[in-house]
């Protein structure tokens, strides 16, 4: 590198980078239900979600909604749901049906899965990691992204 060249001032997270963080979050501080962060502790990393475990992956603190991360991390937050929720539609699709036999939302929320009674914190890690695959697999090339 020459002397008047710029350093590299730092790295691309992707969405798969997102994921892949969050299900090492649930792994080391724990799993929720019910809300994006388990309300009982006094730890500024407390058991999460899954989509607050993507959220304190991308901001180091608990995120609530995506207007409480800075504009540049938006982006990157949003894709992570996404690859998730497109995961879900794939590998765990849970379509609520109103009386009359049509969809009420056509994705998998990943909120609702998250607190379905038969969800396990395991079932959530594999989850997260599946999609973060997924999103590796569909937008890198040779470890590159496309």
């Amino acid at each position: 590198m020459k002397a008047t060249q710029n350093t590299p001032t730092g790295v691309q997270v992707t969405p798969a980078d997102l994921l892949r963080m969050a299900a090492l979050y649930l792994r080391r501080h724990g799993w929720h239900q019910g809300t994006y962060y388990a309300t009982t502790t006094d730890t500024p990393t407390p058991p999460a979600c899954a989509v607050g475990a993507i959220g304190m992956a991308c901001a180091g603190y608990p995120v609530h909604h995506f207007s409480d991360l800075d504009t540049d991390d938006r982006p990157t937050y949003l894709g992570a749901v996404a690859a998730l929720t497109d995961y879900l539609d794939q590998h765990y699709p849970i379509n609520l049906v109103d009386d009359d036999g049509f969809w009420l939302d056509e994705h998998t929320s990943p909120y609702s899965w998250n607190d379905d009674p038969l969800c396990t914190a395991e079932h959530v890690i594999a989850a997260l990691e599946g999609a973060a695959k997924e999103w590796d697999r569909l937008h890198t090339q040779g470890g590159e992204n496309r």
